[in-house]
C-alpha cells in the first residue's frame, strides 16, 4: 500500500490554498496530508490544512531553522515547501534530509543570486538574457540623478527595493505637484519626486533601491519546474495585459526563462517574470519559490504542484507538455472558510474514534482565483 505524503507549507500566501487543493486532487490519486504554519491565525491556508500551528514570532533565521527541523521530525514531513527564511533553510538541506524531509526549494547558491536584484541582473546579463537599464541608489542625490538620466532618455522612472518580493515597495515617479487630483479615485503607485526626496533627507539614513524605466505590458510570468539535474521538466508562460490573462508557449519568453532556470539551478518550482522595454522582452524579476498564481496552469490541464512534489520524492514525472492552452481569463475573488477559533480543528487520525459531528461556525475571507472568460 502506498503511504500518504505529508507536505508542509510555512507562512505562505493566501493564494496557496489552491496549491493545496491541487496536491489533494493529484492525478496519481495519492493520499496527501497538508501541514501549514503561519503567523496570522486567520490565514486561509491554516483553515485549509489538515493540521496547523501558529508560528512563534521573533525567531532569528537560525532559530527558525531549528523550529522547522522540529516541525519536520514531529509531524513526519516528507516534503517541505519553505517561503519564510528560505535562504537559511536551504543552507541546512542535509539536516532536513537526515530528518526524512525533502526541501522543495533551490540550492543555497541559486537562492543567494536572486535575493539581491543587482546581483541577479548582473548574473543573467552575463549569460545573455536582456535586462532593463537600472541604477542602484542609496541617497536623495543619487535618486534625483538617476531619475534625471532616465527622463532625459525619454523614459518614465520608477523604483523598487533591491531585495524583496510581491511588488512591495514599487513606486512610479512623477514631478506633478501633489494636489486634490491625487485624492480622488483609488490610490495609485505614483509618488511625487520632491516628496520622496524630502522623506529621504528627513530620514537621515540610506535606502537600497533600484531606479529603472517603467516597463511596458504584456507582463509574462514563466512558471518553471526544474529537476535536481538542472533539466527543465515544465515551462509555461502566463500573460497579463491589464485585466486580461492568458497563456503562451512562445520561445521569446520561454527560452530565456529556461536558460535562467537551468543555468542557475533553480530546482523545483520557480517563477521568472518579463516585461517589454521597447520591443525587447527583458527580465523583471525571478522568484525562487512557487508563484501565487501557479494554480492557474490547471486551466491548461497541468498540475504543477504535484509534479514538483513527485520530483522532490525522487519520482521523476518526465517532461510535462500542456495538452492544451486555456482560453483567456480574468482574476476574481471568492470566499474561503475560516473557523471562528484561533486555529482550525485538526484532522482526526483514522485510529482515533470520531467525535459526534458538530458543525463549526465559520467566517470567510476573499482569495483571488482564476475565472474562465468568454472565448475571444
Amino acid at each position: 500500500m502506498v503511504s500518504r505524503v505529508r507536505v508542509w507549507l510555512n507562512r505562505t500566501y493566501a493564494e496557496n490554498v489552491f496549491f493545496m487543493d491541487q496536491l489533494r486532487r493529484n492525478p496519481s490519486d495519492r493520499a496527501v496530508d497538508i501541514h501549514a504554519t503561519h503567523g496570522d491565525a486567520d490565514s486561509p491556508v491554516l483553515a485549509a490544512a489538515d493540521t496547523a500551528e501558529l508560528e512563534p514570532e521573533g525567531l532569528s533565521p537560525a532559530g527558525y531553522v531549528e523550529y522547522a527541523l522540529d516541525q519536520c521530525r514531529r509531524r513526519g514531513i516528507d516534503v517541505f515547501v519553505p517561503r519564510l527564511h528560505q535562504a537559511a533553510i536551504v543552507a541546512h538541506r542535509a539536516d532536513f534530509a537526515a530528518a526524512g524531509t525533502a526541501l522543495l526549494a533551490p540550492p543555497p547558491e541559486a537562492v543567494a543570486v536572486f535575493h539581491d536584484k543587482v546581483i541577479a541582473y548582473e548574473a543573467v546579463q552575463a549569460i545573455g538574457v536582456p535586462v532593463p537599464p537600472w541604477r542602484r541608489v542609496r541617497t536623495a542625490d543619487e535618486l534625483v540623478a538617476a531619475v534625471d538620466e532616465l527622463e532625459a532618455d525619454g523614459h518614465r522612472a520608477c523604483f523598487k527595493p533591491a531585495s524583496g518580493a510581491g511588488g512591495v515597495g514599487f513606486r512610479m515617479i512623477t514631478r506633478a505637484p501633489f494636489s486634490l487630483s491625487q485624492l480622488s479615485g483609488f490610490p495609485t503607485p505614483y509618488v511625487q519626486l520632491d516628496m520622496v526626496v524630502e522623506a529621504l533627507e528627513q530620514a537621515g539614513e540610506q535606502v537600497d533601491w533600484l531606479v529603472m524605466p517603467r516597463l511596458e505590458q504584456p507582463e509574462v510570468s514563466v512558471d518553471c519546474l526544474t529537476g535536481p539535474d538542472n533539466r527543465i521538466r515544465l515551462s509555461i508562460g502566463r500573460t497579463k495585459n491589464g485585466r486580461r490573462r492568458g497563456f503562451t508557449l512562445q520561445e521569446q519568453w520561454l527560452e530565456p526563462a529556461r536558460r535562467i532556470a537551468e543555468g542557475f539551478g533553480l530546482h523545483y518550482l520557480s517563477n521568472i517574470q518579463f516585461r517589454m522595454f521597447g520591443d525587447v522582452p527583458v527580465l523583471m524579476d525571478v522568484n525562487t519559490r512557487p508563484a501565487g498564481g501557479l494554480h492557474q496552469l490547471s486551466l491548461c490541464g497541468v498540475n504543477a504542484p504535484w509534479a514538483a512534489v513527485q520530483l522532490a520524492l525522487g519520482e521523476d514525472p518526465g517532461e510535462i507538455v500542456p495538452p492544451f492552452l486555456g482560453q483567456d481569463y480574468a482574476i476574481v475573488s471568492g470566499p474561503r472558510q475560516l473557523r471562528a477559533v484561533s486555529l482550525p480543528q485538526q484532522r482526526v487520525e483514522e485510529t482515533e474514534p470520531l467525535p459526534a459531528a458538530v458543525p463549526a461556525p465559520v467566517d470567510s475571507v476573499e482569495v483571488s482565483q482564476a475565472a474562465q472568460a468568454l472565448p475571444l
